[in-house]
């Protein structure tokens, strides 16, 4: 720890948000996943020994309060540089005021380098002699996916460990905390935090506790106290500092499922601005976006179908572009999606036919595969007939042949005129006219 930080970290200038920053690790909220019992973070730290490592994560989550931990519980010397505005000068630097002073203290030097993912090959590369002979230890920080923005030299000399954002439950502890702490937090004054302004700022911070600490303190320091000298933190203060408007929306009541419903019943009514309303609804209330992007897919495949094809490409790379990506620019493959369905021309064919066979081997007895089409790749399979009469479809002219797929002439997959699935129906049309049955299952007379 440099002698400016500790000289400077009980200011009660610096912002809230830092002045609770964890000192020991069980301060530390949130990450159970690394520094639970037993996980291997924790071991390491508790054994006061530290690899490199990258922290991937969304803001908020404890990249920045970790590698402070990690310097304090080792003792080490910190040294913090941003990656956006730091080079290969400041590097330099770095590394031979830790060569001296792992040579005159045979102290180790923590270098916590936020926004790693902004350094070119060339800097990043910079750092790896510097970690093989252990010179500085590595706390890197980025909220792209490392796989992805970092060479892989550098990620083989060091352990990626992803932070995932905190929950209400953390965010309440961490609030209580900054609240009640009168040495680094609000504690010194009389603050009621009304419920409704408490649920609000759990929600709208959306698992981020910087932002969460910011807006407690930014009301705090605000709101003028009454003659009892008791600030009142109501659901108003609350919105203007978050800068975040209430709704109302329970994540896991009636709002949840009727505006989900409202989302998909939409789409499927082929109404983009509707579906788009309930998108930025459920997004704005903090709606978790990987099960939107379910419900879309969901959606592609049971309205959209073989009307449009594509719809379930669009929106399984939706799905994927959010998962790599992230929120906020993850609610733009969203709306695309969204209002590609939307606008897309439906057909239910497919899913209703599963439907009808679903049904019919609810109620009927089941059918045995025809013979033909039993596997014969195994010894004895001629032996019990098996195979024997199954032509090859590719042998034969159109790629299609007359013959047994099952015993029944139940048909299931009626594809309607509209879009894609029109030239499907044509198709089909075509094999009949030609004397070919458009349902290959038909029984041979």
């Amino acid at each position: 720890m440099d002698l400016f930080e500790s000289a400077t970290e009980e200011s009660s200038a610096r912002p809230l948000a830092i002045r609770m920053s964890p000192r020991t690790l069980e301060e530390y909220v949130g990450q159970e996943h690394l520094l639970g019992p037993g996980k291997l973070l924790r071991r390491l730290l508790e054994s006061n020994r530290v690899i490199s490592i990258i922290l991937y994560g969304p803001p908020g989550t404890g990249k920045t309060a970790f590698a402070r931990l990690v310097a304090r519980r080792t003792k080490s010397r910190f040294v913090a540089l941003n990656a956006v505005t730091s080079g290969l000068a400041d590097l330099r630097k770095v590394f031979d005021e830790a060569a001296e002073t792992k040579r005159l203290y045979q102290q180790s030097t923590i270098l916590f380098l936020d926004e790693i993912h902004h350094f070119n090959k060339s800097q990043q590369d910079a750092l790896l002699p510097h970690l093989e002979q252990g010179i500085i230890i590595l706390v890197g920080a980025t909220t792209q996916n490392p796989f992805f923005a970092l060479n892989s030299a550098l990620l083989s000399r060091s352990r990626v460990c992803e932070l995932r954002p905190l929950d209400e439950k953390h965010l309440s502890i961490i609030s209580d905390r900054a609240l009640t702490d009168s040495q680094k937090g609000l504690g010194q004054y009389k603050i009621e935090l009304s419920k409704d302004a408490r649920t609000h700022l759990l929600k709208a911070a959306s698992g981020d506790a910087r932002t969460l600490l910011n807006a407690l303190e930014v009301g705090a320091l605000t709101t003028p106290p009454d003659d009892k000298g008791v600030i009142h933190f109501d659901l108003e203060v609350a919105q203007e500092s978050i800068q975040k408007k209430m709704i109302q929306y329970d994540s896991t009541g009636d709002q949840h499922y009727d505006t989900i419903s409202a989302f998909i019943k939409s789409i499927r009514g082929s109404d983009p601005d509707a579906a788009l309303y309930w998108l930025a609804k459920m997004l704005y209330a903090g709606e978790d976006p990987r099960f939107i992007a379910r419900r879309l897919v969901i959606s592609a495949a049971e309205d959209v179908g073989n009307a449009d094809p594509q719809g379930i490409l669009v929106a399984v790379a939706a799905q994927q572009a959010l998962e790599f990506i992230g929120l906020p620019e993850g609610r733009i493959p969203l709306a695309q999606a969204t209002v590609y369905l939307a606008c897309a021309p439906k057909s239910n064919a497919a899913y209703m036919g599963l439907e009808n066979a679903t049904e019919d081997i609810k109620k009927e007895t089941s059918k045995e595969v025809p013979t033909h089409l039993k596997d014969a790749h195994y010894p004895g399979a001629k032996v019990l007939g098996h195979g024997q009469g199954y032509q090859y479809a590719h042998d034969h002219p159109d790629h299609y042949v007359k013959q047994v797929y099952v015993g029944n002439a139940a048909k299931y997959y009626i594809p309607t005129n509209l879009g894609y699935e029109a030239k499907i129906k044509a198709w089909l049309e075509h094999l009949q006219e030609l004397g070919k049955p458009s349902d290959p299952r038909e029984k041979i007379n």
